[in-house]
């Protein structure tokens, strides 16, 4: 069976919203990891440049999770 072409495009949206809040999330990813990357010496052991780190994992693992997402609708359309 052929999804028609209305259910197409608006899976097109979907994968067009989900790419852009990838990318928002890339950038914050991004953001966390340059101000991790700038703490001072003596904060690198605390419990903040852990969470921080955290922070950018879980982002990551959202990241690898949408592009998952992304493939699966391409498939679908």
């Amino acid at each position: 069976t052929h999804m028609n072409r209305q259910r197409r495009a608006r899976l097109r949206v979907a994968r067009t919203k989900l790419s852009e809040a990838r990318d928002e999330i890339e950038a914050i990813r991004d953001e966390e990891d340059e101000a991790r990357d700038n703490m001072p010496e003596n904060l690198q052991d605390s419990d903040r440049y852990t969470e921080s780190e955290e922070c950018s994992e879980a982002m990551d693992a959202a990241i690898n999770s949408i592009d998952e997402a992304i493939s699966s609708i391409e498939e679908a359309i």
